[in-house]
């Protein structure tokens, strides 16, 4: 296994060799602005960045590797929104498994939302100078949390005093933005949120329980994850659940009322407040025992103790705390939740594609991205519109229209190479012909070797 593992570690150090000059010829660019496809396209990239783009009939004499990208179609790479890769029981796995394989599966940024802070701040530096192989990190560091949070991923606040100071080391530490967690007492929200735009980072993540969806908007939370605080807003008990009673799909549904929803989805549009819904990983909360999780094909790629250990002990753990309702009532409640994406992006909020990999059972770094892109179609979204929330929208969510989001002359290359239109069917998005990160290719032949190679890891994690 030491053989085998240095092998692997080889194949991803020649991976991560600084980019080459790289011509794509004859490729199908998506624009994913506007659905527009431009037909047989030379695209030329130079170190990390495109510098020419334009009719392969017109192109001059190509210079450097050249792929033939006939018959297949070129998109920005994807983001995976809401990720934990160095979180409690997963984080071993994080350097060796979970980011090679998000970047095989063409994620070629993250946005992560609470990992060790030494470990995330250390393969964000490394990635970025291709010491590591990996997508490019947005991160947070550990989640601010309650006192007595169950997480070790997470900096306990208990008093306004603490929040103040951990938003303060985690801006000398220079993380990117605040994660907020559940259990942070009210006067330490507030604290935490003035703190934050003292110092200059956003503050993301969950609405506290302690805290309504009006009060967190009117903070200037940036996103809500997992829709908390919407059902909350929606239902006739909202303060009585600010004021710790408990919560429960069925609480939902049976105090849903049209009328708050209805205002809760004005709100969040007049303050475009970007919603990361994680609806695969919801999805597999509340149902997660009606799921055969154990016939996934893509298991080969979980860590051997997440599907021995980590993943039944959490669906025991979730049977016993969170679906005690019966299944008909969960099931109802995804539903539920698909209409209120629906609402929501109807009323033109902004949605980002997030899994909160490795977290949950079943969510892999990689595969779980397409999947939520299919979530998103089951939604009401058009493939196109389910494609911005991991392209386009992030790019809008960083303000880095000028890096990100398009195939065009000046932006990262970022790319990822597909064998068929998204376009037609979202799932297309699984089939990868190659990626590009920061300008460095990897065909399909490199993704395979890669692939075998984490099949290995994954076995002895």
């Amino acid at each position: 296994m030491r053989l085998l593992q240095l092998l692997f570690l080889a194949l991803c150090l020649s991976i991560t060799a600084h980019a080459q000059r790289l011509t794509i010829v004859h490729a199908n660019i998506i624009d994913v602005a506007t659905g527009a496809i431009q037909p047989d396209r030379t695209v030329v990239i130079s170190g990390p960045r495109i510098v020419r783009v334009g009719p392969s009939a017109k192109a001059s004499r190509t210079t450097g590797r050249v792929v033939d990208a006939r018959g297949q179609y070129l998109i920005p790479g994807l983001w995976d929104m809401h990720t934990h890769v160095y979180f409690d029981g997963t984080a071993a796995a994080g350097t060796d498994l979970i980011l090679p394989l998000l970047l095989v599966h063409g994620i070629t940024g993250i946005r992560d939302m609470g990992s060790q802070l030494d470990s995330i701040l250390g393969a964000r530096a490394a990635v970025a100078a291709h010491r590591r192989l990996g997508p490019r990190l947005v991160v947070s560091g550990p989640m601010l949390d309650g006192p007595k949070s169950p997480y070790k991923a997470a900096i306990a606040v208990a008093t306004p005093a603490d929040g103040r100071r951990a938003v303060d080391m985690l801006k000398a530490r220079g993380v990117d933005f605040i994660k907020i967690q559940s259990y942070v007492p009210r006067d330490a929200y507030f604290a935490i949120a003035a703190e934050a735009k003292a110092v200059g980072l956003p503050f993301e993540g969950h609405v506290p329980d302690a805290v309504s969806a009006a009060e967190a908007v009117a903070a200037g939370q940036r996103t809500f994850e997992h829709l908390i605080g919407i059902f909350e807003a929606s239902s006739t008990d909202e303060a009585r659940y600010v004021a710790g009673g408990e919560k429960s799909p069925g609480r939902f549904l049976a105090t849903y009322d049209t009328a708050r929803e209805a205002a809760a989805v004005r709100l969040l549009a007049a303050h475009q407040v970007w919603q990361c819904p994680t609806l695969f990983w919801e999805r597999g909360q509340w149902l997660v025992d009606s799921i055969a999780w154990r016939a996934d094909p893509d298991l080969a790629y979980a860590g051997r103790s997440w599907v021995a250990q980590r993943w039944p002990k959490a669906q025991a753990s979730i049977a016993r705390t969170m679906d005690t309702e019966p299944l008909p009532v969960r099931a109802r409640f995804v539903t539920h939740e698909l209409e209120l994406v629906r609402k929501l992006h109807a009323a033109q909020v902004v949605f980002l594609a997030g899994t909160d990999a490795p977290a949950g059972v079943d969510v892999l770094p990689g595969p779980s991205l397409h999947l939520e892109l299919q979530r998103f179609v089951a939604a009401g979204f058009t493939p196109l519109e389910a494609l911005q929330t991991a392209t386009l929208n992030p790019a809008r969510f960083y303000h880095r229209l000028q890096d990100f989001g398009s195939v065009a002359p000046g932006r990262l290359a970022d790319l990822v190479l597909l064998r068929a239109n998204p376009l037609l069917d979202i799932a297309n998005t699984r089939r990868i012909a190659a990626v590009v990160a920061d300008g460095r290719y990897l065909s399909r032949q490199d993704l395979d070797q890669l692939l075998e190679g984490l099949k290995r890891v994954a076995a002895a994690k």
